[in-house]
């Protein structure tokens, strides 16, 4: 191990990038208990703390990106350590200096793209509303109810384009007044933030606000958890305040004012998956499960690890970008559990999610008959 400094500077360089919380630490092990990274590997993010209380951080290992964010820690430790934020400040350091192991090196051509084309996928910023042809979709106006932000997988991703279809079909069957801002909107910065380069999420948001501010937006629907949780908690950091609601949010309470009328049957069983951005960092759990209660004849199974023990795909904490070895996807666990309940189609609310289970699905071995849908597309072929 190669010190970045001295012990106390390496120990003020963690706390000025906001890592003091490592010192309410003591060692108790319980956030090793509960992480994921467990399940497929030994990993110890009580010893990534210990090493950067006392300074001892190794900035070229990969250790300290291997967290997802996934908020089961955090949930766990009885001391309150902000271990999400702290974890987050060793790769700012990390990306000040540089540094990146082999498996984060992508983080470098997603950052360039994200500077050039306001998106992580290296797609032209020109294509971003493609998605939405044929749809006769509005550009947003002041005057509208709901600002539709689909989020930069929704809007390039060859799969996750349908459900930004689904969503806009299922909006119009009920009558919604919204539009979208298509190219003149970025990513919102949640991932990039998360992998320790602030000065561009403070970009990203910066010109998102502007152009949220200058068109009247108000309201905004998001497909993403994460985009959910970055308009709704970071981007009040920057003085200014929207109202933020998530698809299946949306959806129940267009169902419960009879707004939307679901008439068709699905016919199959079905487990939900519970994003972690959706449930344990923001406590949704409820709506994405009553709504889809709403559906005649669908089989509505429970998976272990539900609600506020759901196990993490692995996307978070832009692990979404990083390599990982097939034997240890987080992804493949879930997609196994999904199948040994008896469903024939996973249903999740988050991009990242389906991205993660649509791969496992086709790489593990008799898995593949597996359906990996969004709950937008399960609502689309029930509405009449």
């Amino acid at each position: 191990m190669e010190n970045l400094s001295d012990y106390k500077e390496i120990v003020d360089l963690i706390k000025a990038n906001g890592g003091e919380a490592f010192k309410l630490c003591y060692q108790c092990g319980l956030c090793d208990t509960v992480c994921p990274w467990n399940r497929v590997r030994p990993f110890s993010m009580r010893k990534i703390i210990r090493e950067a209380t006392f300074g001892m951080t190794d900035i070229e290992s990969d250790e300290m990106w291997r967290c997802t964010t996934c908020g089961n820690c955090p949930s766990q430790c009885p001391r309150g350590v902000k271990i999400i934020e702290s974890g987050v400040s060793l790769r700012r350091i990390a990306t000040e200096y540089g540094v990146f192991p082999t498996s984060v090196n992508p983080v470098r051509s997603i950052s360039a793209s994200l500077v050039g084309e306001g998106n992580p996928l290296n797609e032209e910023r020109k294509n971003r509303a493609n998605w939405a042809e044929g749809l006769s979709v509005k550009a947003f106006t002041e005057e509208m109810d709901v600002l539709f932000f689909p989020c930069c997988y929704i809007s390039y991703d060859p799969r996750l384009k349908k459900v930004a279809r689904a969503t806009v079909r299922i909006l119009n069957h009920a009558g919604v007044d919204f539009g979208i801002l298509g190219t003149k909107e970025n990513c919102c910065g949640e991932s990039i933030r998360k992998t320790g380069d602030e000065e561009l999420f403070k970009r990203l948001a910066k010109e998102n606000i502007k152009t949220f501010i200058d068109h009247g937006v108000k309201r905004i629907l998001v497909s993403s958890p994460h985009c959910y949780h970055t308009f709704k908690n970071e981007y009040s950091e920057f003085m200014v305040h929207f109202e933020v609601i998530h698809i299946s949010q949306f959806l129940i309470e267009l169902v419960r004012d009879g707004k939307l009328k679901i008439s068709g049957s699905y016919g199959k069983k079905v487990t939900y998956h519970d994003p972690c951005y959706l449930g344990r960092h923001h406590g949704i759990y409820d709506e994405p499960r009553d709504l889809l209660r709403q559906v005649t004849e669908l089989d509505l199974i429970e998976m272990p690890d539900s609600f506020k023990d759901s196990l993490c795909c692995g996307g978070g904490g832009g692990r979404i970008w990083m390599e990982t070895p097939k034997e240890e996807r987080f992804s493949n666990l879930r997609v196994r559990q999904a199948v040994d309940t008896g469903a024939e189609t996973l249903v999740t609310a988050c991009p990242y999610c389906i991205s993660n289970y649509e791969e496992s699905r086709l790489s593990l071995e008799g898995e593949d008959t597996l359906e990996i849908k969004d709950i937008a597309e399960i609502l689309q072929e029930v509405i009449p």
